[in-house]
C-alpha cells in the first residue's frame, strides 16, 4: 500500500513547505517519495497563492540519504513511474523530470538541508534556487561506488554550481563532504546551527514573499537564463522579461520610501 504521507505539503500563507517524510529510513527515496514529489510539485504549480517553497526533511538526522538501497537490494525500484528504470532512455529521463519540476516552478525554491544529503537527495537540491544547510549536514554522490553513474541531473547541474573540477572530484570519487566544505565550494549558500536552520529558511522565504510576485518570478526566470544563454541573447531576454513583468511600475513609490529612510 502506498504511503500517502511520504511527502507532505504544508501551505502557510504564501509559503509552501515540502517535507520528505520517511524519518525511520532517513527520508530515503522510494516509489512513494518519487510519486509524492511529483504530486506536490504539480499542486504548487497550480496554486497561485504560493510565492515561495521550502524543501526539507523530517527528523533530525537527514534531509535524505538518497535512493532507498534496501529497495534496490530487494530488486525493486520506482518502476511503476518509469518501467525499466536505469535501462530505458525515456524511462530514466521521465524520472529525472520529477526533480526538474521543482527547478521549473515559477516561484523560488529554498532547500533547508537538515542532515545527510546523499545521492538522489543532492541531485534534488541542485534544482533549488537557494540552498541552506545545518552545520552537521553531510553531502555526497556515492553512485559511482555502487556501480552507477549519477543519473538524476548532477553531472549537468553540479558543474554549473561548483565548477567543473570540484564537480568531477565529487562525482568520480563518491567522496562525502561536510557543511563547511560545501559552503567553501559554493554547493550551499549559508550554514546555520541545526536549531536555527528552519528559522532562517522561513525568515528568508517570508522576506521574498513580501515582494511583488511578478517581479520575483520574472527575476528568477531572467537569472536562470544566464546558465544556458549567451550574454547578448540573455540581455535581450532580460529586457523582454522586465517589461513583461511590469518591472519599474512601482519604482517611483519605492524610491520615495527609500529616500524617507535616509
Amino acid at each position: 500500500m502506498a504511503n500517502q504521507d511520504a511527502v507532505r505539503l504544508d501551505i502557510e500563507g504564501t509559503v509552501a513547505t515540502v517535507l520528505l517524510n520517511r524519518p525511520e529510513a532517513l527520508n530515503a527515496f522510494n516509489l512513494d517519495v518519487f510519486l509524492g514529489l511529483q504530486k506536490t510539485a504539480q499542486a504548487i504549480k497550480e496554486n497561485p497563492e504560493v510565492r515561495v517553497v521550502i524543501i526539507t526533511g523530517a527528523g533530525d538526522k537527514a534531509f535524505s540519504a538518497g535512493l532507498d538501497l534496501k529497495m534496490v537490494a530487494s530488486g525493486k525500484g520506482p518502476t511503476e513511474i518509469v518501467p525499466n528504470y536505469r535501462q530505458g532512455y525515456d524511462s530514466l529521463y521521465n524520472l529525472k523530470m520529477i526533480f526538474t519540476m521543482y527547478e521549473e516552478l515559477a516561484v523560488p525554491v529554498i532547500a533547508a538541508i537538515n542532515g545527510y544529503c546523499l545521492g538522489a537527495a543532492l541531485e534534488l537540491i541542485l534544482c533549488c534556487d537557494i540552498r541552506l544547510a545545518c552545520d552537521t549536514a553531510v553531502f555526497g554522490l556515492p553512485e559511482i561506488q555502487l556501480g552507477v553513474i549519477p543519473d538524476l541531473g548532477s553531472t549537468q547541474r553540479l558543474p554549473r554550481i561548483v565548477g567543473t573540477s570540484i564537480a568531477k572530484e565529487l562525482i568520480l570519487t563518491g567522496r562525502r563532504i561536510d557543511a563547511a566544505e560545501a559552503l567553501r565550494v559554493r554547493l550551499v549558500d549559508h550554514v546555520y546551527s541545526k536549531d536555527q536552520l528552519m528559522v532562517e529558511a522561513k525568515k528568508l522565504a517570508e522576506e521574498i514573499a513580501k515582494i511583488n510576485p511578478r517581479l520575483i518570478q520574472g527575476a528568477k526566470r531572467a537569472t536562470t537564463l544566464a546558465l544556458s544563454t549567451p550574454l547578448d541573447i540573455g540581455l535581450r531576454m532580460e529586457t523582454d522579461i522586465c517589461l513583461g513583468s511590469g518591472s519599474g511600475a512601482e519604482m517611483g513609490e519605492a524610491a520615495q520610501q527609500f529616500t524617507k529612510k535616509e
